[in-house]
């Protein structure tokens, strides 16, 4: 390899990174298309111009098998040296394959866009139980947490003592003493 070239295990290290991303059940040896292009846009690949989105999902379903849904490395490696000269015109098909490569190394998927739990004083203020009250108070234990269906319903008490009986769960206490 030339000087500044990059090694293809590091290339195949951001491919697996970019393989599982999003998808909990991905070994890292197989790459669908959301992620090949999620790959292209993060790393730079895609410009608009010389390579655009369809650019990228045309080189895509080239090199997958027909009844596939995702590619391996060695695939990936062709659709990258397809996407070569056109991102970089005018360069040998090495050059431009090293210089794709420069993209892609060390790069890991983006999580731009993502959207935050908005945090405003007016749903703070809606979800302090602290300032319920009347019967939505009862719904709520001293430290805020909910307590589920004894706050929601009255249940009954159905250990045969009359309510507010003082002597409550001594019987048994009586019995062995007489």
């Amino acid at each position: 390899m030339a000087e500044g070239s990059v090694s293809v295990a590091e290339v195949e290290t951001a491919f697996q990174k970019f393989a599982v991303h999003g998808d909990t059940k991905a070994t890292g040896k197989e790459m669908n298309g959301k992620n090949f292009a999620k790959l292209c846009k993060d790393c730079h690949i895609t410009d608009g111009k010389n390579v655009t989105t369809t650019d990228v999902d045309i080189v895509f379903s080239k090199v997958k098998a027909k009844s596939a849904r995702v590619v391996t490395f060695e695939q990936f490696n062709q659709a990258l040296m397809e996407l070569a000269p056109k991102r970089f015109k005018g360069k040998s098909k090495e050059e431009a394959l090293q210089q794709l490569y420069g993209l892609i190394v060390g790069k890991e998927p983006a999580n731009v866009g993502i959207t935050k739990a908005a945090k405003a004083a007016a749903v703070d203020r809606l979800t302090d139980t602290s300032k319920y009250t009347g019967s939505h108070k009862e719904r709520f234990d001293d430290s805020g947490k909910g307590k589920g269906k004894a706050g929601r319903e009255n249940i009954p008490d159905t250990s045969g003592y009359v309510s507010a009986y003082k002597g409550k769960g001594t019987y048994e206490d009586k019995v062995k003493e007489a």
